[in-house]
């Protein structure tokens, strides 16, 4: 515990020295009256997936008792279209363990995440939030096993062009400045991200840069260590709110669009996930991937096609899944193989203290590296509802242990060649293919929503609604109507521009 606290760059886990889980409401006062802060806000993720924001001025001792105990009335109608204005009243209750300094505020403000709770108390049903929730509790209820994720936030910065130190078109992975223009405004995004309590595992360039029209696109990811699957939404959640904010302040436009122009890399949220057991990684058995891993990759395998009605949500989401591209658009697996839709990343299996062998003078370490080993989802992307579809994620992998054959699909859906090359054109046609519009996916939703609907973790109020909202962008033919028509593409991407 003490090296987890030790250096922890969230100020109220530094100032309580405490693991953020085990935040008090006496504890988020003491901090406010040591640090002076005088504002508290309620943030809260409505039903485009951006944060809402209630503020409160300290009016006294009596009255920040009063709001961290009681919480606050919103109007639910006005934050979700399934809500009916007639009955709209909704309370939104602070979860403590979410609190943060908020960074951008003028006045010394703390933040925290609301759940949603209905007239009688109790929580609501079709919160996203408590959606997440319930597929993490079934998961549990049904292996005895916790599940854990990270999500890999890619995202656009744009800017005026510069001609000093251009950037290779669509080379810019990992690129280093000068010819990586935004790698200080995204150093200070971890850093804020961090002091909010994200928990990142690293920040770097990607691949997408080019200019259009005087502007610079420059293409950049943040990636997050894996955590219990409701605490990493949340971590993403105020991610983009806090990229945005900072994006603002610097001048700068940000999108986590999943395209944005014909032709250039386009931006996903990669999902990694892991299976623990009394704190222990499941996913490996004697350095291989294990029966319990390859079980949830099964689960994935049969929902893929309806995992994309919560982390594909707009039209320009399938322009980015266009088969024959790095986006995955065929439901297989395969062991560090960028052409899957769930991919297996190189694991540190080999056995061998690489550290020593770099640096001569350490001694072997016995780091325990299978805590190291995920499953990677490649599919999802910044459109997604962050609740939905990690409890999406959930449910699939929770399928993956309820179904008879699970270890047979993931031996048929296996694959360790690259799909696309022409001579892997047999293998090719034996694969289910991801839906190719909003619409279609609609459709697959409706053929998979038992499972999802099971235990009752999706509401079917929540399915239908999801399913009404894809449909009613009668999308089928759009890839084809736009093929020859740049105009439409660039209205289209206006459109979903600053999506999720």
């Amino acid at each position: 515990m003490e090296n987890v606290l030790e250096m922890n760059s969230n100020l109220l886990v530094e100032f309580l020295q405490k693991p953020s889980s085990q935040f008090t409401k006496a504890d988020i006062i003491s901090f406010i009256r040591e640090k002076g802060i005088k504002m508290v806000n309620f943030m809260y993720p409505a039903g485009d997936g951006r944060l809402k924001t209630l503020n409160f001025v300290i009016n006294n001792a009596a009255y920040l008792d009063a709001i961290l105990t009681c919480g606050e009335r919103v109007d639910g109608s006005s934050l979700f279209s399934f809500i009916e204005a007639g009955s709209s009243d909704l309370y939104v209750i602070p979860r403590f363990r979410t609190a943060f300094v908020d960074p951008f505020a003028e006045l010394p403000t703390v933040s925290m995440l609301c759940s949603f709770f209905n007239k009688d108390g109790e929580p609501l049903e079709s919160s996203p939030e408590y959606t997440l929730h319930k597929a993490s509790k079934a998961f549990t209820e049904v292996t005895g096993m916790e599940f854990e994720a990270m999500g890999e936030l890619e995202y656009y910065v744009i800017a005026e062009e510069e001609e000093l130190f251009p950037a290779t078109d669509q080379r810019g992975y990992h690129e280093s400045g000068p010819f990586a223009k935004f790698n200080d405004f995204r150093t200070q995004c971890m850093q804020y991200i961090s002091q909010a309590g994200g928990q990142i595992k690293y920040g770097h360039s990607e691949v997408g840069n080019f200019t259009l029209n005087g502007k610079i696109y420059e293409q950049n990811e943040i990636e997050f260590l894996p955590t219990r699957v409701e605490d990493a939404a949340d971590q993403l959640v105020i991610a983009k709110w806090i990229i945005r904010n900072l994006a603002y302040d610097y001048g700068l436009d940000i999108t986590f669009a999943p395209k944005i122009t014909v032709g250039k890399a386009g931006s996903g949220l990669h999902i990694h996930m892991r299976i623990m057991k009394d704190g222990k990684n499941q996913m490996l058995k004697d350095g291989v991937l294990s029966e319990t891993a390859r079980k949830a990759i099964a689960g994935m395998m049969q929902l893929a096609p309806s995992i994309t009605a919560f982390g594909n949500t707009n039209p320009t989401s399938y322009f980015r899944l266009v088969p024959h591209q790095e986006a995955p658009t065929n439901v297989c697996w395969g062991d560090r193989n960028r052409s899957v839709l769930v991919r297996v990343p190189l694991g540190w299996a080999a056995k061998k203290d690489m550290c020593s062998l770099a640096n001569p003078l350490e001694q072997d370490s016995h780091y325990d590296t299978t805590q190291k080993q995920t499953v990677e989802m490649r599919s999802p992307d910044g459109s997604a509802d962050l609740y939905q579809l990690l409890a999406g994620l959930a449910v699939a992998c929770r399928h993956g242990f309820e179904i008879a054959n699970a270890l047979e699909i993931a031996e048929k859906t296996y694959v360790n060649v690259n799909i696309h090359q022409a001579e892997n054109k047999d293998r090719l046609e034996t694969l289910d293919q991801l839906p190719d519009s909003c619409a279609a996916s609609a459709e697959r939703l409706q053929k998979q929503r038992e499972v999802y609907e099971k235990y009752k973790v999706f509401s079917p109020s929540m399915i239908d609604g999801i399913i009404k909202k894809l449909k009613s962008y009668n999308d089928f033919t759009l890839r084809d109507d736009l093929k020859d028509n740049p105009e439409g593409m660039i209205r289209l991407v206006n459109t979903y521009f600053h999506c999720g």
